[in-house]
């Protein structure tokens, strides 16, 4: 007697549908969208444009005076971007070797000051005279160029510049050479250069800058090129709006550092430094050298944020830069540029700037404690240091998949 088998036959549409029903196969296409935004290159973007509308909403509702989405209030956040976007650009190229420089804000000081005691004008002597420079660098009639006004500006920046790019050197030439941990140099020269520049003015803010000079924290490049006649048209934005020396500075230093990063060998060789220095070096990578460089670059923004800054408030402030270390840092590393080395883009510091100012316009807004708003920018620095290690994750995941 044969046995007949059952043969083997498609399961009832009923059946097959249930396969593919799954428990959390319905939530896939939603976390698969979660990943994409927070792998996404502008996810922090995304982010500020959430915070800034939330915050339009929400802030006139609650009484506070001025809102965020006035167009001066919205100016005011722009013209407070770019000195932070100028010096968060050299911390930036710091941290993707590995490094970090905490001198950034020393540099701005002494960069400030000395700006001042070469470009002023007018001193007051009552102010100056306990200086150790009274007299022969600073007098009544002004600072150092007190006799040749027209060169007083250019030469007055350049030092700025120079003096920068110096301190950049030296912190550069201590890592290198003698082996010392990043951290310990800058914060040596951090602690030596604010204290230099509160001795030299003996902690005098030097006012009396040139015209020529303030016009770079607030001028209007188009009315200094068209002439006078239509400065008034574009301040009610008849033809243009306004153009601001800062905005063109701090998105032309941006432009040359992400010329710099992704155009040539010496961005490649950062890289490569910053994801493993005894690697680079095998390969031919003069690791040294870069990292002088890197950190000259570091100083040379500092100064460039010094000179946005000291233009903006029409002095030379000896304590400039002293409570910046925190934004500066939080902005870069809030745009993705990793604590750890390797990683990091002038595209995402340039939006780290933005929603670091924006919340502490917000903070600010708000009335809150010094305090607090220190604490609160330090946790988003915290959370961003866990969302830079959830991305990595995330895309080790991916690529092992």
């Amino acid at each position: 007697m044969s046995v007949t088998t059952p043969s083997s036959s498609p399961p009832p549409p009923a059946l097959s549908g249930l396969a593919l029903a799954q428990p959390g196969a319905a939530g896939r296409p939603r976390l698969a969208f979660w990943r994409r935004l927070l792998l996404s290159d502008y996810f922090v973007l995304y982010l500020t444009v959430f915070l800034f509308v939330s915050a339009a909403i929400i802030f006139p509702r609650i009484g506070l005076a001025g809102t965020l989405g006035l167009p001066t209030n919205i100016s005011n956040q722009f013209l407070n971007m770019w000195p932070l976007l100028a010096v968060a650009l050299g911390q930036t190229f710091v941290l993707i070797i590995g490094g970090i420089d905490l001198s950034q804000g020393s540099v701005m000081a002494i960069t400030s000051v000395i700006g001042a005691m070469v470009m002023s004008t007018t001193l007051d002597p009552a102010m100056f005279d306990k200086s150790p420079v009274w007299g022969s660098i600073l007098t009544a009639e002004g600072g150092l160029l007190r006799a040749s006004p027209e060169l007083a500006v250019p030469l007055g920046v350049l030092a700025m510049l120079l003096v920068g790019a110096g301190i950049g050197f030296l912190n550069g030439f201590a890592i290198t050479k003698f082996r010392i941990a990043p951290f310990m140099v800058t914060l040596v020269t951090m602690t030596f250069f604010s204290a230099f520049a509160l001795w030299l003015t003996q902690s005098r803010n030097i006012s009396g800058l040139p015209e020529e000079f303030l016009r770079l924290g607030t001028g209007d490049i188009i009315s200094v090129y068209l002439g006078p006649k239509l400065e008034a048209q574009i301040a009610r934005r008849d033809i243009l709006p306004a153009i601001a020396y800062p905005t063109v500075i701090a998105l032309g230093l941006a432009l040359l550092a992400q010329v710099l990063l992704k155009n040539t060998v010496f961005g490649r060789q950062m890289f490569a430094i910053g994801t493993n220095r005894r690697a680079a070096q095998i390969s031919g990578v003069p690791a040294d050298r870069v990292v002088i460089l890197v950190y000259m670059f570091s100083g040379f923004c500092a100064a460039v944020s010094s000179i946005l800054y000291s233009a903006r408030l029409g002095i030379g402030q000896p304590s400039l830069g002293n409570n910046l270390m925190l934004d500066i840092i939080g902005a870069a590393v809030i745009g993705g540029t990793s604590l750890f080395g390797g990683k990091g883009s002038i595209k995402g510091t340039l939006f780290g700037v933005a929603f670091f100012v924006l919340l502490l316009n917000m903070l600010n807004a708000a009335r809150l404690s010094p305090f607090i708003i220190d604490a609160v920018k330090g946790g988003v620095i915290l959370l961003a240091a866990f969302l830079d290690v959830a991305r990595a994750r995330l895309t080790s995941r991916e690529q092992h998949a």
